[in-house]
């Protein structure tokens, strides 16, 4: 149970982590701007995979190597 915790934990930081970092980026330069909300929906899916992939990296060089 306890590890179900940590993971849910870890994917939700590293969502929210990539979503700050990925907010820096200028996606008005190479997307449609009269379409705000799918810009804002690739944001969210860009940050949604970014975050899963960064949390299972950490998971898998400290989880499962048990450290």
């Amino acid at each position: 149970m306890s590890y179900g915790i940590l993971q849910i934990s870890l994917h939700l930081f590293c969502v929210v982590l990539s979503f700050f970092a990925l907010s820096a980026i200028r996606f008005d330069l190479f997307c449609d701007v009269r379409k705000p909300m799918k810009v804002q929906m690739l944001l969210i899916l860009l940050s949604m995979a970014l975050g899963y992939l960064v949390a299972q990296l950490l998971l898998a060089l400290t989880v499962f190597n048990g450290l």
